[in-house]
């Protein structure tokens, strides 16, 4: 049985913290997980970005609520989920992914928690376990489960290169150099097709 697994930010939706550094005039805060390969180390950089110009949960929920899923990438879904199971594994937090989830119709979303103080000011986070999508991969395989995986991040490496299959989406040209074993795909067409192929 098959399930498919797919990062969320930069594969269906913009990345939130690109949009929210364009809305708060804050460039530091367009670092992601492109550029990082330390998601704790990132998650406190932009922790003390916040802190310093005084922005809590809701001038970024704000944003997000702004934000749209990509084109196509709804219909990309829906057509994926018409032929097999789909999961989304992202680093995001609850306290983000909801308008976008309904946005998306409701897909399965597993990510994280931030930590926020009464006055809306984020204080911390907390991962669902240890390299998260690394550890669902494996987890979904124990039970049954043959993974196929997509991502564009360093942080979606891993459980592209546990899976049965995986591919990159939208990836950077640095990630893509340095794993060209894995294939890289630009459209949801092309991606939705090697899926296919595999399933």
């Amino acid at each position: 049985m098959n399930i498919v697994c797919l990062d969320l930010e930069g594969v269906l939706v913009p990345e939130i913290w690109i949009a929210f550094s364009e809305a708060s005039g804050i460039p530091e805060l367009r670092r992601t997980t492109r550029d990082e390969p330390d998601y704790h180390k990132l998650m406190n950089f932009r922790l003390n970005i916040l802190k310093e110009h005084g922005l809590g949960l809701k001038e970024i929920q704000a944003v997000i609520s702004g934000i749209d899923p990509m084109p196509g990438a709804r219909e990309f879904l829906d057509a994926l989920r018409a032929e097999t199971q789909v999961l989304i594994l992202s680093d995001t937090f609850t306290q983000f992914a909801k308008p976008l989830m309904e946005k998306l119709g409701w897909p399965t979303l597993f990510c994280n928690e931030l930590e926020v103080a009464p006055d809306g000011l984020v204080t911390g986070f907390r991962m669902r376990c240890e390299q998260s999508k690394l550890s669902s991969v494996k987890a979904l395989q124990s039970i049954g489960f043959e993974t196929i995986a997509a991502g564009d991040s360093f942080n979606d490496l891993a459980m592209i290169q546990a899976s049965k299959a995986g591919f990159l989406f939208r990836s950077t040209e640095a990630i893509r150099q340095a794993h060209p074993e894995l294939p890289a795909f630009e459209s949801y067409e092309d991606l939705l097709q090697a899926i296919r192929k595999v399933l």
